[in-house]
């Protein structure tokens, strides 16, 4: 028998959740397949795939506005997208497949992401775009629809699915959660921001 000894440092963790009210019980398994990131933030929202296993939704936050034939998004650091991953802004509008993710040239706090068709929607900063399913000229939608909110902070390990609890019913800080956006918040029904 051996034993297995990790040595990590603490992170402080802030809290977003003021209240939370009902949860899925036993909690759920997040694929860490999906990560980019090392670290992932109480409030991320997931959904679940056809066989139960939990997804994060992606989401990346515009950092700069992009006109209506932009290919090219400015985007906070932070996000969990990859090259191949499709996007969407608006429910119902069109989603196309990311061709490139790079630092920005003037902001290094900043990437942009690069998109093989533009999303034909003029976005403006503070918009949130989403992962996507499926490509077309309307084919918006959630490749897992957001059901729940993780009620915890957590540090992500390669190829350790991470049990971790699910709020569907609670308060939280809009400051210290990661930004959802209007569309993942009109989902999500059970979840107030303060």
């Amino acid at each position: 028998m051996s034993i297995y000894t990790q040595r990590k440092k603490e992170k402080r963790v802030i809290r977003a959740f003021t209240h939370k009210l009902a949860d899925i019980p036993n909690g759920v398994n997040v694929a860490t397949a999906d990560f980019v990131q090392t670290y992932v933030q109480e409030g991320t929202p997931v959904g679940k795939d056809s066989n139960g296993l939990f997804h994060i939704v992606k989401t990346a936050v515009l950092a700069a506005d992009a006109g209506n034939t932009a290919t090219t998004l400015t985007v906070k650091k932070g996000h969990n997208f990859k090259v191949g991953d499709n996007v969407f802004a608006v429910k119902g509008g069109k989603c196309y497949a990311i061709t490139g993710i790079a630092t920005n040239s003037g902001d290094a706090t900043l990437e942009d992401i690069t998109i093989g068709t533009t999303l034909g929607v003029a976005l403006s900063t503070g918009t949130v775009i989403m992962q996507g399913n499926t490509t077309g000229a309307s084919a918006g939608a959630f490749k897992y629809a957001p059901i729940a909110l993780l009620g915890e902070s957590y540090d992500v390990e390669a190829l350790q699915n991470r049990p971790a609890n699910a709020i569907t019913i609670g308060q939280m800080r809009a400051a210290n959660a990661p930004t959802l956006g209007s569309v993942i918040e009109a989902e999500l029904k059970g979840i107030v921001l303060i």
